[in-house]
């Protein structure tokens, strides 16, 4: 029998859930994108995401993915032959990397595995190795969704001061913006990438740049920039299709103004509060289950956790085998062990992650960890008791 009717629940780490009031606000007729009210509404939107971003610097909206934002970021200021480095700790630092390679940069790979933060030390040394300055970025993911690592971004701003190199430090946010703590102005950072489908709560579709004067300077700096990739116009439009290189995502930029508004009624610190604290039901939850059995949180130090999604090693196939009945006989679905292991690898059942970010509340959490628990125990899977119990003592101390 399944109990899976009613209102699915999509814990993975993005998309995240997508508030009520922004699919209210998506549900109408196209509007005119010549003149009216999207004109205006477009405008507002910059300093909103400014605020969210903690700068004062530029901002450039693509339709895009994740992916093109990595792209978009890399195009305005990395011409083929520069040098970057990336210090990675999980797929998505190694895909950045990739990125960077097609659009013909040497990449320098600083690998830090799959479970520890990097080490600014060595990202430092290397910084201090290139005498001649032809690294011209480092490439930072702040919160990597395979791992759930979360990296100190403003550690490297200190590396790279302390080296005395002028590289641009970038970084990439797109799991992390509007859920765990980040501060572009303040942790020095030149190049910050976003996008709409985790904690901004907005469908897939829209992907964000944001860039210091320095970043801009480089940008002008460069014998060409593709004419779509190119930020210059789109954070300095002289006519509004030129904020998206043309037709504007216009329901989105709907659904993006209502998320917005929530993100600022609830205001940013509580809104890193709220994750820190689920996220902290979660881990509490995560450990009382690895007392008496396979399950392990991916990354052992708290601070070094991500507060807006959870990896998880449980052992092949179980991770698999409870993501199954989870999604089928409860209607929570939860992500899979993305870059944990190789194509083809059967360990790559032994993963699973839990997404946490965005619209999320305590009801929420709590029913998707009873749904684990329920999985844990349908399947036979050995697992220490008290799960429930050790999240809701967190959760009543908000």
């Amino acid at each position: 029998m399944s109990l899976s009717q009613g209102r699915p629940y999509l814990a993975i780490p993005g998309p995240s859930v997508m508030p009520d009031a922004v699919l209210r606000a998506m549900h109408r007729a196209s509007p005119n994108i010549y003149e009216g009210d999207l004109i205006d509404l477009t405008a507002g939107l910059i300093p909103d995401l400014q605020r969210v971003a903690r700068t004062q610097g530029h901002v450039a909206i693509y339709i895009s993915n994740g992916h093109g934002a990595w792209e978009a970021a890399l195009a305005n200021v990395i011409a083929p032959g520069d040098r970057v480095l990336v210090p990675a700790t999980g797929r998505f630092g190694h895909g950045w990397g990739e990125i960077a390679t097609g659009l013909g940069a040497a990449v320098e790979m600083l690998d830090f595995g799959k479970q520890s933060p990097l080490d600014p030390a060595r990202v430092e040394a290397a910084l201090r190795a290139d005498k001649s300055h032809k690294i011209k970025a480092v490439l930072v993911t702040h919160v990597d969704t395979s791992t759930s690592i979360l990296n100190d971004v403003a550690a490297v701003r200190a590396a790279l001061d302390a080296a005395g190199h002028p590289a641009l430090l970038m970084a990439d946010c797109i799991a992390s913006l509007a859920c765990d703590r980040f501060e572009m102005d303040a942790w020095g950072v030149d190049v910050m990438v976003a996008a709409s489908q985790k904690g901004l709560m907005t469908p897939p579709g829209l992907a964000f740049v944001f860039f210091s004067d320095k970043a801009a300077d480089q940008r002008r700096a460069m014998d060409r920039v593709s004419r779509y990739w190119d930020w210059q116009p789109r954070a300095q439009p002289e006519m509004f299709y030129q904020y998206f290189g043309g037709t504007a995502p216009t329901h989105h930029l709907f659904g993006l103004r209502t998320a917005l508004d929530m993100i600022h009624e609830e205001g940013i610190e509580a809104v890193w509060a709220r994750h820190d604290l689920l996220a902290q039901a979660i881990w509490a939850a995560c450990e009382a289950w690895g007392q008496a059995g396979p399950l392990q949180l991916n990354v052992d130090n708290p601070a070094c956790r991500s507060r807006a999604v959870t990896s998880l090693r449980i052992g092949a196939p179980h991770g698999s085998e409870l993501r199954k009945w989870v999604q089928d006989k409860a209607g929570v679905t939860l992500g899979i062990g993305l870059g944990m292991a190789e194509p083809g690898d059967p360990s790559w059942h032994g993963f699973f992650r839990m997404g946490h970010m965005g619209h999320v509340n305590a009801h929420m959490v709590l029913g998707m960890l009873g749904a684990v628990d329920a999985g844990l125990s349908a399947l036979n899977i050995p697992h220490g008791a008290g799960a429930l119990e050790a999240a809701t003592k967190v959760i009543a101390r908000a």
